[in-house]
């Protein structure tokens, strides 16, 4: 089970708010109004270092119920696992253009969601082989000129 900072950590840079990071004091001032209790942006901060990793209960159930996530994620793999996997999906769906084939997506029928599979498998093989000539071209000349030579020159004009 990763250490508690981490996990906190990884909430810091996962869940954001307009697109950046929550503030310490943002959390510290969320988790005191969610808790009923204290918290310091100071000891949010250690809490993410790893310099305080024995928070009580409250605590945690702030923090968890601050970034929307089960208190059960400190605690239990499983459920680490599982809201890691949501987190990743929900990071990638903070990309316009990801959200909105996501969006597009799921008004389709099963047939339409292959289909377009299908279309995003075959741009993604021709972006990797053009990526891949546009690497070769750069570092070795074109297939029209494999000794990288600019074409228009003098080589080879008297031949």
């Amino acid at each position: 089970m990763p250490p508690l900072a981490d996990k906190v950590d990884k909430l810091f840079r996962t869940i954001r708010t307009n697109g950046r990071e929550y503030t310490y004091e943002e959390v510290a001032r969320g988790c005191s109004e969610l808790s009923g209790g204290t918290f310091s942006k100071t000891y949010v901060w250690q809490l993410r270092t790893g310099q305080r990793d024995n928070p009580t209960k409250r605590h945690l159930e702030a923090l968890a119920a601050f970034f929307r996530v089960p208190a059960a994620y400190f605690f239990d793999d499983d459920t680490a696992e599982r809201v890691d996997a949501q987190l990743a999906i929900a990071s990638a769906m903070g990309n316009a253009e990801v959200r909105d084939i996501a969006l597009r997506a799921m008004s389709m029928d099963d047939s339409g969601r292959k289909h377009l599979a299908r279309i995003i498998r075959e741009v993604s093989l021709l972006h990797s082989a053009a990526s891949a000539r546009g690497q070769a071209e750069r570092g070795s000349g074109t297939a029209d000129d494999p000794e990288g030579r600019e074409s228009g020159g003098t080589a080879g004009a008297g031949e």
